[in-house]
Formats: structure tokens, sequence, C-alpha cells
């Protein structure tokens, strides 16, 4: 995957967001804080390098790049963290005011026929089955009309964080699905099972709210 595009403007917009949090989730000084993160900027530009450009169609190439810059953020700490911690860390890194914003707009259109049309598009596509970096996804509406779910049964984000040796700490990613959703403000989002921890599927569902 190039670098220049996404993966460069992704890199503008949450690295300092990451460094800020080094300090104020693991208590690094601002003269560490600094030198993790440059330290990981080469990381994540080798980690990018090494990863297949994604289709144009595949709307997940976002989730890899974000995950290609945690775990850059990681391997650059002095100490491993822990998946609790990692946990508050990605979220509140990622969690800026401009994501808080993207979450509200792409409320708004929750449950519409082009969100409803892309969702089944997105199942169709099994982006996986040719890039193991990305996703494969069933897609079922709820019988009662309350919402839907996107069921997964290939993930990139767990193909990536093995390959990186952080395996462990997969599950700090799958809980942004939460943070998102509650910013979203539409949904109450449910899920029982995600791969990371050893589960058949990661099941990410969306219910109305109200």
């Amino acid at each position: 995957m190039k670098y220049m595009g996404m993966p460069m403007g992704m890199w503008a917009l949450f690295a300092g967001s990451f460094q800020k949090q080094l300090t104020a989730v693991f208590g690094y000084d601002a003269d560490a804080a600094q030198a993790i993160t440059k330290k990981a900027k080469p990381k994540y530009k080798a980690i990018i390098a090494d990863l297949p450009e994604f289709e144009k169609s595949d709307r997940f190439k976002m989730n890899i790049v974000n995950c290609a810059m945690l775990g850059a953020f990681i391997l650059s700490m002095p100490q491993r963290p822990a998946v609790d911690r990692l946990t508050d860390y990605y979220a509140k890194a990622m969690m800026t005011a401009p994501m808080q914003w993207f979450c509200r707009k792409s409320g708004k259109s929750k449950f519409t026929a082009k969100d409803i049309a892309a969702m089944k598009t997105t199942a169709a596509l099994k982006a996986a089955d040719r890039n193991p970096y990305s996703w494969n996804m069933e897609f079922y509406e709820y019988p009662d009309g309350s919402g839907y779910e996107g069921r997964f049964t290939k993930c990139g984000i767990c193909v990536l964080m093995k390959e990186l040796g952080l395996y462990d700490l997969t599950p700090a990613l799958c809980r942004l699905d939460y943070t998102m959703s509650e910013a979203g403000g539409v949904t109450n989002f449910v899920r029982q099972y995600t791969l990371a921890s050893g589960g058949p599927y990661c099941d990410c569902g969306y219910k109305k709210k109200g």
C-alpha cells in the first residue's frame, strides 16, 4: 500500500492525539511521548508498505490503516501495555473532535435505504477472499425492524495484529465499535462474539435507539 494518500492523511489527523494520550493514559512525560511518536512514524510507514492495495469498493481500508498506526505506537513503547489500558488509550486517541463529528454525520444516514444498500454491497464483495487484510461480512436485518447486524467471518485487523506479534491486544481495537456507535447517537451497539476472543465470528449489531 502506498503511504501517500489515506495513510499519510490519517497520520496527519491522528498522530498528535496518539501522542497526547501517551501522557494522559500511560503517564509518559512529554519528552518520552514525543520520542515514542518519532519512533512510531517509520514503523507505521513500514507496516503500510507491506500491505496490499485495497480495492476501490472496499470500505475497510481505513480500519486497517488505523490498526497499522496503533501497532506502530505499541511497538515503539518501552513497555508493552495491558489490554485494558490500551483499550482506553485507543478510544481516546481515535475519538478526536473531527472523528466525533464524522460519527454523528454517519449516524444521520443510519438505516436509510442507501445505508442498507451499501451494507449489502459490502457483504457481496467478500474482499478478504482476495486480500487477507480486509474483511468478509454477512448482512442480516432484524426481522422486527429494530436494526441490522454485520457478521464478520474474516477480519484484517486479526491478521495484521497476529503478524505484528500483538494478537493478544486485538480486543482493544474491537471495543471501538461501541464507542463509535455511542458517538453516532442513534444506535445501541450489541455484540456476542469476536474472532479475537475465540468466537466463531464478530457480530456488529446496530439497534435503533428508542
